[in-house]
């Protein structure tokens, strides 16, 4: 009888201890491959080396411009890097943003491994640092999270408000995201260890800062019904706008003027909330 119980007993103490930290950490889609550089495309760009809030070194580009806008700190999403994003860092720079995006450890050329949602906190706040001592301040910043960067985005902006902080394509949580992305994962290892990383519908009704909140209608890995929950906990100022046509990863090309001009009116509508917070604090001070 306890040699059949032995062998049932090891295997679920394997699944809990297993479980502990697969529950957050295998949802990470992590990718090395190389695709290309903004030089690729004519756009001069800087290859920066920085240090994460624990020392786990880590890889991303600054890219300048010589325009008066906010800097756009950009938050990759799941299975990809940097070098896949060089179309939506054109895009950027031809408004006339400047831009910095990163990679989150063990992604494209960071190094480390992420295992839990306070890792990429810690390389979010590395690269807030390494902006810091360029002479930008959050409030200079509009946190820009696609997919998965929507979440480290959110979080961050919690802790550090930025001017403005617009999500493209957000889940509402893990919980809620890791059943449709992985399955067998999820119910094999995740559904019970978990908790509440990764959860934006918890946090969204904190944010500091205005909000803008895109989704592509046809988008098939996230919901476009997560997005308008998020829209719906969040304080205003904010705005949804839904891509018609767009997937989970085109809405910069899929929504022509639609999005451009939505990005173009957020930056005004953020300057002026930043402008009265700034007055209020003064007559305040008064």
């Amino acid at each position: 009888m306890l040699h059949n119980i032995r062998p049932l007993v090891l295997i679920a103490c394997f699944l809990f201890l297993s479980g502990c930290s697969f529950g957050t950490r295998y949802i990470f889609k992590t990718n090395d491959q190389f695709m290309g550089t903004p030089e690729d495309i004519g756009i001069p760009f800087e290859d920066v080396h920085f240090s994460s809030q624990d020392g786990t070194m880590l890889h991303g580009w600054h890219i300048p411009s010589s325009r008066n806008l906010p800097l756009i700190l950009y938050f990759h999403g799941n299975a990809a890097n940097i070098t896949f994003r060089v179309e939506n860092i054109a895009y950027f720079h031809e408004l006339g943003f400047p831009i910095f995006i990163f990679d989150y450890r063990g992604f494209g050329a960071s190094e480390g491994r992420a295992l839990y949602e306070e890792d990429l906190q810690d390389d979010a706040k590395g690269a807030i640092n390494w902006l810091k001592e360029k002479g930008w301040a959050p409030e200079q910043m509009i946190f820009y999270g696609r997919s998965l960067g929507a979440a480290v985005a959110i979080k961050l902006a919690l802790e550090l408000p930025p001017l403005g902080i617009v999500l493209e394509a957000p889940f509402t949580s893990l919980h809620a995201i890791a059943p449709l992305v992985d399955p067998a994962s999820y119910y094999l290892f995740g559904f019970w260890s978990i908790g509440r990383s990764f959860d934006n519908l918890d946090k969204i009704s904190k944010l500091p800062s205005p909000l803008l909140i895109f989704h592509g209608d046809q988008d098939t890995i996230i919901p476009p019904e997560m997005s308008r929950e998020l829209f719906a906990k969040a304080p205003q100022p904010k705005k949804l706008v839904e891509i018609q046509g767009a997937n989970h990863s085109n809405s910069f090309s899929a929504g022509g003027e639609v999005y451009r001009q939505a990005w173009l009116d957020f930056v005004e509508t953020a300057k002026n909330n930043r402008t009265t917070a700034v007055e209020n604090q003064n007559d305040l001070s008064n």
